[in-house]
């Protein structure tokens, strides 16, 4: 083994190494970074359009990034207010609705059914009032409930500190993304060895489709906010724009979606209206949701990458299965950057091979033609 094979291999063996500690370093941190990747990639228009105005990069990365902190920081701290007042305004109205209203109606559509009389008929044999023990078992979920919150109030509290370092941490990959962003997506591309063409085919189909679902999330996620708050604003629902903000933001995620909060109303519907308007919300939410997801978020995503609905719909429902709450963004990813290596393939390895090949083996009426007439002087 010569000299220079040895370098070769200390030193992809080393960079191996190297990168597999790399990894081990910011592996703690990858959430708040890919997000940080994320809305940096989100953001660069803006970055682009204060620019014209702001000559300073930095001073346009701060303000934007000052914005984005606003924009998170403020309708968590309204929410979380909120969430806790309606907790104690819950907490302390139990007692009344063990009494009145909620649980007592309950009991008593319970015992209109004919499984529910059935009960009722079946305990009160025994000596069991159906009224007591629909009293008992709240009380016991409360009493539970309240255990549970005590208990766990210091784990919570250090997540919250967790949360709010990793959420610092996002802020600053995120100024240092948008300020300096494009000299790494040029120091990534000239790092690929690709030719130029094929270099754009790749990056600009992984720009696209990043756009494309990126602009669709948000779009299905303002729709889902918008539909379930004017649902809960028509049934009456108490803090409906809250539980439309919330909706959106669920309408986010990948697992849950806006079911974590239109599901919950259903239940509170349930006992404080009746049936009638829990099952309106059910078939609206279940209607509406069903176009928005399968017919505006896929036509949304779609615009712009190229790519058909069913490998659209393969890479969200493979990623988020592979890569988790990310892979609604790197199973298209992937799928996309696989075309577009399949297209550089197909132009590299047959059309250009295509004209080398025939000048190779040309047709036989090219290798076998007559020859030409011979042409006699009429002198002779």
């Amino acid at each position: 083994m010569d000299r220079e094979r040895i370098i070769v291999l200390f030193f992809f063996g080393l960079l191996a190494l190297i990168t597999y500690e790399l990894y081990a370093v910011i592996a703690p941190f990858i959430t708040p970074i890919v997000w940080a990747i994320l809305l940096a990639f989100l953001a660069h228009p803006a970055l682009v359009w204060l620019n014209r105005w702001i000559k300073s990069r930095s001073t346009c990365a701060l303000l934007i990034t000052l914005v984005v902190a606003m924009g998170v920081l403020v309708p968590a701290v309204w929410l979380s207010t909120s969430l806790v007042r309606e907790a104690q305004g819950l907490y302390a109205g139990l007692p009344h609705a063990a009494n009145q209203g909620g649980l007592a109606s309950a009991s008593t559509w319970i015992r209109g059914t004919r499984p529910g009389a059935w009960l009722d008929a079946l305990l009160t044999r025994h000596g069991i009032r159906l009224d007591d023990e629909i009293r008992y078992l709240s009380t016991e979920g409360v009493k539970a409930t309240s255990d549970y919150i005590v208990k766990h109030v210091g784990s919570v509290a250090g997540n919250i500190v967790l949360y709010l370092f990793h959420f610092a941490i996002a802020l600053t990959t995120f100024f240092y993304l948008l300020r300096d962003g494009e000299s790494y997506y040029e120091a990534l591309r000239n790092l690929t060895p690709l030719h130029e063409e094929d270099k754009a085919a790749v990056f600009d189909t992984l720009r696209l489709t990043l756009s494309a679902v990126m602009r669709g999330l948000m779009l299905t996620a303002l729709l889902d906010g918008f539909v379930l708050g004017l649902a809960y604003l028509v049934l009456g629902v108490p803090y409906w724009a809250l539980l439309a903000t919330l909706s959106a933001m669920g309408g986010l995620l990948p697992i849950g979606g806006t079911a974590l909060v239109w599901v919950p109303v259903t239940g509170y519907l349930v006992f404080t209206a009746g049936w009638g308007p829990a099952l309106a919300l059910i078939i609206w939410a279940a209607a509406a949701l069903a176009v928005i997801d399968n017919f505006v978020k896929p036509l949304a995503m779609g615009h712009g990458t190229g790519l058909p609905t069913v490998a659209l719909f393969f890479g969200l429902a493979g990623g988020i299965e592979a890569y988790g709450p990310f892979g609604i963004f790197a199973g298209p990813a992937v799928i996309a950057v696989f075309a577009a290596l399949l297209r550089v393939y197909q132009r590299v390895y047959f059309h250009e091979a295509a004209p080398a090949a025939e000048a190779a083996n040309p047709p036989p009426a090219a290798r076998e033609s007559p020859p030409a007439p011979r042409r006699f002087n009429r002198s002779n």
